[in-house]
């Protein structure tokens, strides 16, 4: 993948917002990653909307990458999905 390929700039956004969400969340990258994976979030949200989303800071991609994954459990959940 060329470094600087749309893919590999979406890929790298999502690593960062992974770890940096990981880290709020006290819970290893590899933890953080397979909840997003198993709720769609990674590609239904952080590639998705990356136009929209890298524009902020990684503080605010972290704050809304965790809120939107509660939100998603919570609805999975409710859902009987979860």
């Amino acid at each position: 993948m060329e470094n600087n390929s749309e893919a590999y700039r979406k890929v790298h956004f999502a690593v960062m917002a992974i770890e940096a969400s990981a880290k709020r969340e006290h819970l290893s990258g590899q933890e953080m990653h397979r909840r997003l994976k198993k709720q769609g979030l990674i590609h239904d949200r952080l590639f998705k909307h990356y136009e929209l989303l890298h524009t902020q800071s990684l503080s605010w991609v972290a704050d809304d990458t965790i809120e939107t994954l509660h939100n998603w459990e919570d609805e999975a959940v409710k859902e009987g999905r979860l």
